[in-house]
């Protein structure tokens, strides 16, 4: 199936200029590039599903601490002023 995508001609001009440098048709590396992208993002979510998991796994084993401590913890760690 053919899809046609419209690109902005600055878009276009980068596309076309990465295309030159790697010696490939435009059509191969706007393809590279979305296979990449679309790669990513679905890793991106299956790691953030992952670690929300984690999350809730480690707060239903008590395994977690407060707030406060938390952003004494930051504070300290950055040298932040308490907004007191």
């Amino acid at each position: 199936m053919a899809i046609v995508v419209t690109l902005s001609p600055e878009l276009e001009a980068l596309l076309l200029d990465k295309a030159a440098r790697q010696g490939q048709d435009a059509n191969l590396v706007a393809s590279e590039l979305l296979a990449t992208i679309l790669e990513w993002e679905e890793q991106d979510s299956a790691e953030a599903v992952k670690g929300i998991q984690q999350g809730l796994d480690d707060f239903e084993a008590g395994r977690f601490r407060s707030f406060q401590n938390f952003a004494e913890e930051q504070r300290s760690k950055y040298d932040l002023l308490a907004n007191s």
